[in-house]
């Protein structure tokens, strides 16, 4: 019997989910949670053999839960749901330690399969995504970059931002002046623009 737990943060699609892997005889749904913050503590609980991870949830998001998952249970392994078809979305979930990754809007069958070639060690990916990704250009920001973009998408401005991140308000600016330059972007809110339809943010 496979043991899984279901992270998904909209309660109709985790019914919906519950009940369609109710009827495998060889899956069974040991715990299941709607926020990224209760996934490591369930799967601490309940030992599952596999993860299943919406990508947007309330708190930390899928990907750092399977990265927190994979670093304190490394039996378990996990396989990502998402509705963000983005190659940067599919680096960061396998840069996480994913061995899974599935658009929510696959036939419903295709899950059980995938949970079962997850549980057995295989990897598997939405072979259009993956074709995407290889195609696409990887991220020129870097991790702080990214960050600090992020944070001026959110509305902050450098000092903001600065305080936030507990560095330098010139510093921030030389950061935001380098995002745009690196994105051959018009301004901070083109950046911010460009990155997020890139899926970098």
């Amino acid at each position: 019997m496979i043991r899984v737990l279901l992270a998904e943060d909209m309660h109709m699609i985790r019914g919906a989910l519950m009940a369609l892997l109710a009827m495998e005889p060889d899956i069974e749904v040991v715990a299941d949670v709607s926020s990224g913050d209760a996934v490591v503590p369930a799967a601490l609980e309940h030992r599952p053999d596999v993860a299943v991870l919406d990508v947007q949830m309330p708190g930390v998001d899928g990907i750092e839960a399977a990265a927190e998952i994979l670093g304190r249970m490394p039996g378990c392994r996990t396989l990502i749901l998402t509705q963000i078809g983005r190659p940067e979305v599919l680096r960061r979930a396998l840069a996480a330690g994913a061995r899974g990754f599935m658009m929510k809007d696959a036939p419903p069958a295709e899950l059980a399969d995938a949970i079962r070639r997850v549980a057995a060690g295989e990897r598997v990916v939405d072979p259009n995504l993956a074709t995407a990704t290889i195609e696409a250009p990887a991220n020129p920001l870097t991790p702080r970059e990214v960050e600090v973009l992020r944070l001026a998408g959110e509305g902050d401005d450098p000092g903001e931002i600065a305080a936030r991140l507990h560095l330098a308000r010139g510093t921030v600016r030389n950061y935001l002046g380098a995002i745009v330059v690196k994105l051959d972007a018009r301004n901070r809110l083109d950046a911010v623009r460009i990155a997020t339809e890139a899926g970098w943010l």
